[in-house]
C-alpha cells in the first residue's frame, strides 16, 4: 500500500478535440481506481484543453465530453503532464500549446503523450534525442515530418523525463509500470485486477514474448524488477528502488536474481541497459555520448568501458562495422 505519509502527485491531462477516447480512460481510470483502493487521494487529476476553448466541455473521439480549464490556467507545478490527442495529431499546430510544453520541459516536468499525444510533444520540440512511441496510425507521417526522431513500434517508452505510448488499451500497461514505481507492485497489481487487467504487457508489447519466456525465470520478485528496468533505461533505478517495487529487500532482490538468472541485479540491469545502446549505435546516427546518456552511463568513457567489457569492442568500433555492412 502506498506510504501514509506520501503526499498527493499532481498529473495534468492536456486534451486536444477529438482526442481517443479508450486511451484517455486507460490512463486516466487507472489513478481513480488507486485513489479508491488506498483509501486517500495519492493522484491530483488535472484537465486542460490543448487551443481554444469555447465551452467547459471538450468533445473525444466519440463525442463524450470532458470537463476542462484552458490551458493559460495551468500554473501549478505538476508532477506529470500527459498530451492525449487523436484525429490528425501530426499536423496539430498551436504555438500557445508548444510554448507551454516547451515551458514545463524547462522546469524538468515529466512529460508524457498518450495515442497521438506524442506527435504534439514532438511537433513542440521536446522529443530530441529521447526514444518514443506513438500509435501505429500516425507513425509514418511523424517519421516523414521528422526523420530524426528515434521511433519505436512498442506500447509505450519511458526515457528519462518524456512517457510515450501507442494508445488502445496501452496505457493500463503503462499505467501498471508508473503505480508499481510509485508505490510498489502489490499495489500495482491491485489496480490492475481491478480493471481485470491480468495480464500486463511489457513495454516492449506484443512483438516479443512475455518476461518469463524471455528469461526461463518465474520467480515474481525478478520479473518485477525486470519489467521496471526496462521501462527506465535511461536513468537507471538504484537496487533498493527495485527491491521495493518487487517487494523484497535489495539483497533478496540480488539473491534471486543470482539464482534464477546467473548474476547479480546490477549486472543484469547493466547488460540490458548496453544491449539497448548496442540497438541505438545500429539504428540511429546519435553522438556516441548521446547514446551513453540514453541508456543510463554517466559519461561516453564510462560507456565505452562497459561497453568493451561486454562485448569485446568499443561502441565506435562496432558503429564502424555496422556502416561497412559487416
Amino acid at each position: 500500500m502506498p506510504d501514509p505519509d506520501f503526499t498527493s502527485r499532481r498529473i495534468a491531462f492536456v486534451l486536444v478535440e477529438g482526442f481517443a477516447l479508450m486511451s484517455f480512460a486507460a490512463v486516466t481510470e487507472p489513478l481513480r481506481a488507486a485513489n479508491l483502493l488506498a483509501g486517500r487521494r495519492i493522484y491530483e487529476i488535472f484537465h486542460f484543453a490543448a487551443g481554444p476553448k469555447t465551452s467547459k466541455m471538450l468533445n473525444s473521439s466519440s463525442a463524450a465530453s470532458v470537463a476542462v480549464a484552458e490551458l493559460g490556467e495551468a500554473t501549478g507545478a505538476y508532477d506529470l503532464a500527459f498530451v492525449v490527442a487523436g484525429g490528425d495529431p501530426v499536423g496539430f499546430r498551436d504555438e500557445r500549446v508548444f510554448q507551454w510544453l516547451r515551458r514545463q520541459a524547462r522546469y524538468g516536468r515529466v512529460l508524457g503523450g498518450v495515442s497521438g499525444g506524442p506527435a504534439v510533444l514532438a511537433n513542440a520540440g521536446v522529443m530530441e534525442n529521447r526514444r518514443m512511441t506513438l500509435h501505429w496510425e500516425h507513425a509514418a507521417a511523424l517519421a516523414e515530418r521528422h526523420p530524426g526522431l528515434l521511433l519505436e513500434r512498442t506500447l509505450y517508452v519511458v526515457d528519462r523525463d518524456r512517457i510515450t505510448c501507442a494508445g488502445g488499451t496501452a496505457p493500463l500497461d503503462m499505467m501498471h509500470a508508473l503505480i508499481a514505481e510509485h508505490h510498489g507492485a502489490d499495489f500495482a497489481r491491485k489496480v490492475s485486477d481491478w480493471f481485470m487487467h491480468t495480464d500486463v504487457r511489457p513495454a516492449g508489447g506484443p512483438q516479443r514474448a512475455g518476461l518469463a519466456e524471455r528469461y526461463g525465470t518465474s520467480r515474481h520478485a525478478v520479473l518485477a524488477a525486470i519489467e521496471a528496468m526496462e521501462n527506465r533505461i535511461a536513468d537507471p533505478l538504484p537496487l533498493s528502488d527495485l527491491g521495493q517495487i518487487a517487494g523484497v529487500s535489495a539483497r533478496q532482490l540480488n539473491r534471486q536474481f543470482s539464482a534464477g538468472l546467473g548474476r547479480s541485479a546490477g549486472a543484469f540491469y547493466r547488460d540490458l541497459r548496453l544491449e539497448k545502446s548496442r540497438e541505438l549505435l545500429r539504428q540511429t546516427d546519435l553522438p556516441i555520448l548521446e547514446i551513453a546518456i540514453a541508456t543510463g552511463f554517466s559519461s561516453a568513457a564510462h560507456f565505452a568501458t562497459a561497453y568493451r567489457k561486454r562485448f569485446g569492442e568499443t561502441p565506435s568500433r562496432h558503429r564502424l562495422e555496422t556502416l561497412l555492412g559487416r
